[in-house]
Parts: C-alpha cells; structure tokens; sequence
C-alpha cells in the first residue's frame, strides 16, 4: 500500500496552485514595484537638495510629527472626554429640573428657578408654549454641539433647540414641554473644556522657539561647510582663496577644512617646484637653440642651410608647446577680465594670419567682466583660433552669455573631424590625417592645452559641426 500516494497528490495540487497564483500575481507585483520606484523617484525630486534645507526637515520633521500625535492624543481622549462629560452633566442637571418641573405645581415654579440658578449655576426661564426656532448652522468647530446635543437627546428625551454661536460666553437650551417651553441658559466653560487653546498655544510656542533655536545654531554649522565649499570650487577654477579660511565648525567639519588646506599647499608646492623645474629647462633647451641659430647664421646660403634652419624653428615651435603643455597653467591666478578687450586683441593680432576672422558678440555689446587667468585663457582662445586658421580661409568667433556661463565659438570652413575622432583629438601629440591634414609643425599639443585651461576654469571644450561645414570649438567656463 502507497502511504505517501495521499501526500504526493497533495503536495502536486498545492505546487500547481502556487503556480498558478504567481502566474496570475507576478505582473500586479511587477506593476507595484514600478509605481514605487516612481513614486520614490518623484519624491526624491521633490525633495530639497541643498545639505541646510535636508537638515532642518530632518529637524522639523519629527517635531511636526509628535506635536501632531501628541496633539491628536489630547484632541481625542482628554479634550473631548471631559467636553463630553461636562455635557453630560449640564443635560443631567436639566433633566432633573425637568423632572421637578413636571411634578412641582404652579405655586413652586420660582423655587425651581432659584434652585436651578443658586446650586446648578443655569438661569432658568420658562416660557409660553409654542414652537421651537429653527435650527441655527452648525459651527465650524462643532464638538461642543455635537456633545452637548447628543447627551441632551439621551437624558431629557424631549425635543430641544440650542444655540453655542449666538452668545460667546453662554450656551442657550430650549426643551420643548407639554405646556411650555424651557428655557435654560449655561456657562459656556461649564459645558466644555474651555482651556485647552492654553495647552495648544504652550505646545506651538515651544515649538517655535526650539526650531529658532535650532535653526540658529544649525546655521552656524552649515556656514562652515559652504565657506570650504566655495573655497574648494574657486580654487578648482583657479581663482583666489580668501587668506582667513580656518577650519571652523564642528570636529569633522574642520578635519575636512584642514585637510583641504593641506591639499591645497601640497598642490601649490607641488606646482612650483615644476614650474622651477621647467623654468631651468626651457633655459638649457634654448640656450643650445640659440648656439644652433648663431652658427647657422654665419654659414653661406644653401638648401641644407634653409632646411637646417627650418628644422631649428620648428624644434623651437615644439619645445613652447611641450612646456607650455607641461607647465599648465603656470601658477598665474584668476582676475577678474574685460573679455571684450581680450577678444578684440586676440582679433587683432590674428590679422597676422591674413585669413578672414570675424568676431561677433550675441544678446549684448558690452564689456563683460570675468574672473579669468588672463594669459592663459588668451593662450587657450588663440591655439583654437590658430588651429581653424590652419585649416580653414574663413573664421568666425561667437560670444554670448548664457545664464552664468560664458560660451566662446570659433568656427571654420575647413574639412571638419568626424564625430568618431572629436575626442580623440584632445589626446596629447594624437595626430589625424584624414580629416585635416597635418602639417609639419604641428606637435599635437594645441588642442589639450586649450581643453587643459579651459578646465582649470571650471570648463570645458567640446567640439562640432560648424555652420560652415567646417568645425566648430566651444569654449565654455562659468561666469
């Protein structure tokens, strides 16, 4: 007998219904986990990305929320707790009257409203028989109405009218009777909790003054993390860092000051001592440039002489490029520039050339002032002028202003790179040759010293199409 047939059958069945719901089930959970990840996407958009703002949601957040809870709380088990049953007892007290009322005659109706007056605290009237008034509307905040009606229509059983709107420091109650109408008038703090704003307005003052408090010294801490910010972003770009960056702020916060300090001596020490170093090579190398010239020029006029010549004119040519690729920026710092005056004279002296060479400036004429290192940003625009020079017969330089970047183009007629090759060429002494020929003296170097600078001002140079059908260079670096 097969005593694990029952279980093998079972188990088939349960497989086979897991199955099916996973079949049925795995394209909702598939659908569900892609409405998360963008509701997480879109809440993470939403979210502000600066490191003051984060922290003072951080810091607010939880206060929002437990004054909510703890308001809530009060709201929901102490306020209306005792709202309900101070309603309870006023509708218990004019029960009572009630009852006295319906068994008192005539004669004791005074005696009922001296009682109702000295020992319940309610002014009592009765009133002709007839109708009750209409219904007034219900106030925004209506737990007062809601609780007082609900305890009246559970004790007196009688049909009653009231109005907690009409008069501010008094509840009004009508009960309808066979022969009269009772009119009773109530304190309106011996009807609900009265002082409750007190604790909301301690609760939301506090509060208000922890998150002054907070964001106080929370901005002190920040500050310290936007000053080395900035100093590390300017110092990215080149340009000047204030003398009295101190590390400041909390411990971590100023470790990370100090180190980038350190860094930045390192950097600057580091940079000197190469260019110390080219300095004194740069001075040999063309010191036996010189001695080559001098004894060339006192030999006769020949072929060999000229090409010798040549060839010493274009070892010096490459030697400027190598050092001047080598060198960087040369340490020069960042001022701020009259870029249509650079412009202009760059203009000018590319005359020199004798190719066409228009400069257009778009949106304004104007001088515009940027923080730039001078000498090496001319050197930087000139390579890519040079550079369309060599290739092209017509030149146009386009300058513009774009938001809080500057954006140089110089375009050429020439035949163009392709797309496959336009980062390639940034390569130090990469060389192409099937679209622009190369000619002898250029080492290669023009472009990456060009790209080279324009990152040390916190840019870049990309290259394109030209409206010409040539290539186009653009230079950008922040304002």
């Amino acid at each position: 007998m097969d005593l694990m047939g029952p279980f093998s059958n079972a188990s088939d069945r349960a497989g086979r219904a897991f199955r099916s719901f996973w079949e049925v089930s795995a394209p909702a959970l598939k659908h569900l986990r892609a409405g998360y990840r963008t509701f997480v996407r879109l809440l993470a958009d939403m979210m502000p990305k600066g490191l003051y703002a984060r922290a003072l949601i951080i810091i607010i957040a939880p206060i929002v929320v437990l004054e909510g809870v703890i308001a809530f709380v009060f709201m929901e088990r102490h306020w209306q707790n005792v709202t309900r049953r101070l309603s309870e007892t006023t509708a218990r007290d004019i029960a009572a009257l009630i009852d006295i009322y319906d068994g008192s005659p005539a004669t004791k109706y005074d005696d009922i409203i001296r009682i109702a007056r000295d020992r319940l605290n309610l002014s009592m009237q009765i009133m002709p028989p007839g109708d009750l008034p209409e219904a007034r509307p219900k106030p925004f905040f209506d737990l007062l109405d809601r609780a007082l009606s609900r305890e009246i229509s559970r004790h007196v059983q009688r049909p009653f009218w009231i109005d907690t709107v009409g008069q501010s420091r008094h509840v009004e109650i009508r009960v309808q009777h066979s022969d009269s109408i009772l009119r009773f008038l109530a304190v309106r703090t011996q009807t609900y909790a009265s002082n409750s704003h007190i604790f909301l307005l301690w609760m939301v003052g506090s509060s208000v003054i922890l998150l002054t408090v907070a964001i106080l010294f929370l901005r002190n801490q920040i500050r310290p993390i936007l000053r080395l910010a900035e100093a590390a972003d300017d110092f990215g770009k080149g340009r000047a860092i204030s003398d009295d960056l101190e590390p400041r702020g909390a411990r971590e916060v100023r470790q990370a000051a100090a180190a980038f300090l350190e860094m930045r001596d390192r950097i600057r020490q580091h940079v000197d001592q190469r260019t110390t170093m080219l300095a004194g090579v740069s001075h040999d190398l063309r010191t036996v440039l010189t001695r080559f010239k001098l004894e060339l020029a006192f030999m006769e006029e020949s072929p060999d002489v000229q090409s010798l010549k040549a060839d010493v004119d274009e070892m010096q040519h490459m030697l400027e490029d190598y050092l001047a690729f080598a060198r960087g920026d040369g340490g020069e710092e960042a001022k701020l520039t009259n870029l249509t005056e650079l412009l202009e004279e760059i203009h000018e002296e590319a005359q020199v050339y004798g190719t066409d060479i228009e400069l257009k400036f778009r949106k304004r004429r104007g001088d515009v002032m940027v923080p730039l290192k001078r000498q090496a940003f001319k050197r930087a625009i000139t390579n890519l002028v040079s550079n369309a020079v060599r290739y092209g017969d017509k030149i146009i330089i386009r300058v513009a202003t774009e938001g809080q970047w500057l954006r140089i183009e110089v375009d050429d007629n020439g035949p163009g790179i392709p797309a496959s090759e336009r980062e390639n060429v940034f390569k130090p002494f990469y060389r192409i040759d099937r679209a622009r020929n190369q000619d002898d003296g250029n080492s290669g170097l023009g472009l990456a010293i060009a790209r080279d600078i324009a990152k040390s001002h916190g840019g870049d140079i990309t290259l394109g199409e030209s409206s010409m059908g040539g290539l186009r260079a653009i230079i950008s670096v922040p304002l």
